[in-house]
This record gives structure tokens, sequence and C-alpha cells, in this order.
């Protein structure tokens, strides 16, 4: 990708997508395959006194029909992305305090593990919380994004403050 800030790509989706299909701005989430691109949907006006299967196959009805309504045009802000920035482009949408995305990429990440951490993974496969060592491996990290959201949220943050301070330094092979 050329490399553009995350305010430039939310910019560009905003830029293609038509005004009435979120109530704000856009979350756009990016990494070195993928773009996730992420709206809010209006509430659905139900009536008072809802149960909370009506209001939730309501939000589900809602969520279905905005997937089948805008299939062919986010298909084509997709392949323009894609080609664009080099990226698979997924979709998603928030609804009453709820995520739902559509076709995010699963991409085959390599690892060596030594035998203990196998046999963790197979401790995992033998139980049946896992179908594969690949599947437990990426229960683990599932696992570990959801407990230690604060401490990974940091990370990112003291990332961002090396690369900005990479961006300032001294260029190689530049004379003063």
């Amino acid at each position: 990708m050329g490399e553009m800030s995350k305010d430039e790509l939310r910019g560009w989706f905003a830029g293609r997508i038509p005004d009435d299909w979120f109530t704000g701005p856009l979350e756009v989430t990016v990494d070195r395959e993928e773009i996730l691109v992420v709206g809010e949907l209006a509430e659905v006006q139900a009536a008072k006194g809802t149960s909370e299967d009506e209001a939730a196959a309501a939000n589900d009805s809602r969520i279905d029909g905005f997937r089948e309504d805008t299939r062919a045009a986010r298909m084509h802000i997709a392949e323009e992305a894609q080609r664009r920035f080099d990226r698979h482009v997924s979709w998603g949408v928030k609804l009453g305090g709820e995520t739902t995305t559509f076709t995010t990429a699963a991409v085959p990440v390599m690892t060596r593990l030594r035998m203990r951490e196998r046999a963790t993974l197979d401790t995992l496969v033998d139980a049946g919380v896992a179908r594969s060592r690949s599947e437990a491996l990426a229960w683990c990290v599932k696992l570990v994004g959801d407990n230690e959201s604060e401490w990974i949220e940091k990370l990112r943050g003291a990332l961002g403050a090396v690369r900005e301070a990479r961006g300032t330094g001294p260029t190689p092979g530049r004379q003063n």
C-alpha cells in the first residue's frame, strides 16, 4: 500500500460509501493483509415493551438486509480498494452494541513450536476444545486478545510512538 494514514484510509472509504448506509463515522482497521471497514446501522424502531427475542430478531433482520441490499456496491468498492491498497477488504456493521463482520480473511501463519508448546495444543485438541493444532493456536491467540486487551492496546500505542520517532529520525545516507 502506498502508505496512507488510518485517517486517510477512513476518508477514502467514507468518500466511496453512500451517506445513507451508516449513522456515524466509519471504523477502519488495517493490518498487513486486510482492511476491515465497520459502520453503525440505524437502530430498529421497536414498539415499547418489545421482548429481547423480538429485538434480537429485528437486529438480525436489519443486518441481513443490509448485507444483501448493499452486496454489489460493497463488492465494487472492495475491488477498487483491493487494487489500490493491495489488501483484502472485509466489511462489518455495528448494531445494538454488537459488531457483525462479513467474510473476514483467515490468513495462514507459520510458526515453529517446541515440544512443550505442541503438547499444550495437543491437549486442547484431545479435550475437544479445538479440532486441530491450527484451531487450538487460533483459540489461544483469541484468548490472549480477549483477556489481555488493555495490555495489547498499550503495546500498539507504544509501537505507534516508535514508528513516529523513526519517521522523524535521521535518514541513512543523508549528509548534515
